[in-house]
């Protein structure tokens, strides 16, 4: 008898990583750029905010959605989306333009409107050749050099959790920790921009194309650090905090376990003990 062939690891496809994401962080407000055919807002259930300037939404919709068919430069420049949300955007999915100048504008625009215990998903993050990360598009399959993004929040900005994720087509980027005071990238934007936007063909890293170090979606939604941001917006957690279990959730998921239980056995205990006698 032959061996059997090992099977082959089935990558989850975008929008599995956006469904499982909502259904683990179970988001109040959910923020979209770049909306096209309505396949990924559709996974809402949230008050929503969608933004493009060419949508054609073909799918049914299970959530309040405000629609803003515009750029989200212009959308940004005159609107807070807070004011539809009705507070900071929750989880949030970028797939703008194609360029890497534009998806780092959205990356800006919307932390602004989070907070620390926000989720962003960028889309379009790992080409799977030089081809497809043309700025020039030629290709069916088209991520642009929007992959740079990743290696900017890596450099100039440390504090955040920047996870790359193996999803189908051409991967994703999960980024934690935002802060929505930071200016750091909007006052280094023009310099950013003359440092890494590059004339065609795009020099690709060799872990960009091999996907070295991204994480399989399904290990990524069964971490414990969802339910951690969901609780994110009580007013007696910090960000600083926050920070350090978010790392924890991701690295050491068994003691971040213990400790939580221990930690909710040692509330309940305490609140038995003040608890009045009938």
């Amino acid at each position: 008898m032959s061996p059997k062939k090992p099977r082959r690891r089935t990558r989850a496809s975008r929008h599995a990583l956006l469904a499982g994401l909502h259904r683990q962080l179970r988001p109040r407000t959910y923020l979209e750029v770049g909306v096209a055919d309505g396949s990924s807002l559709r996974l809402s259930s949230a008050r929503s905010v969608a933004i493009d300037p060419g949508y054609s939404i073909t799918k049914e919709l299970g959530a309040p959605v405000r629609l803003a068919r515009t750029t989200s430069d212009e959308y940004f420049a005159t609107t807070d989306p807070k004011e539809w949300l009705g507070g900071p955007v929750d989880l949030a999915f970028i797939d703008g333009m194609h360029l890497f100048e534009y998806a780092l504008r959205d990356f800006i625009n919307v932390e602004k409107h989070c907070r620390w215990s926000s989720v962003v998903v960028l889309d379009d993050m790992l080409p799977r050749d030089v081809d497809e990360a043309a700025r020039d598009r030629h290709t069916h399959a088209w991520t642009g050099d929007v992959f740079r993004v990743a290696d900017v929040l890596r450099d100039l900005r440390p504090d955040l959790t920047v996870l790359p994720v193996d999803t189908a087509p051409t991967g994703t980027v999960v980024v934690l920790g935002l802060d929505p005071a930071s200016t750091v990238l909007s006052e280094a934007y023009d310099r950013i921009v003359a440092d890494y936007v590059r004339d065609d063909p795009q020099p690709v890293p060799q872990d960009v194309l091999d996907r070295t170090g991204a994480w399989d979606a399904q290990r990524l939604l069964g971490r414990p650090v969802w339910g951690l941001l969901h609780r994110g917006d009580r007013p007696w957690r910090r960000r600083e905090r926050g920070l350090a279990e978010i790392r924890q959730a991701l690295a050491e998921p068994d003691q971040y376990r213990r400790r939580r239980r221990a930690a909710r056995e040692w509330a309940q205990a305490k609140v038995r003990r003040i608890a009045p006698t009938p």
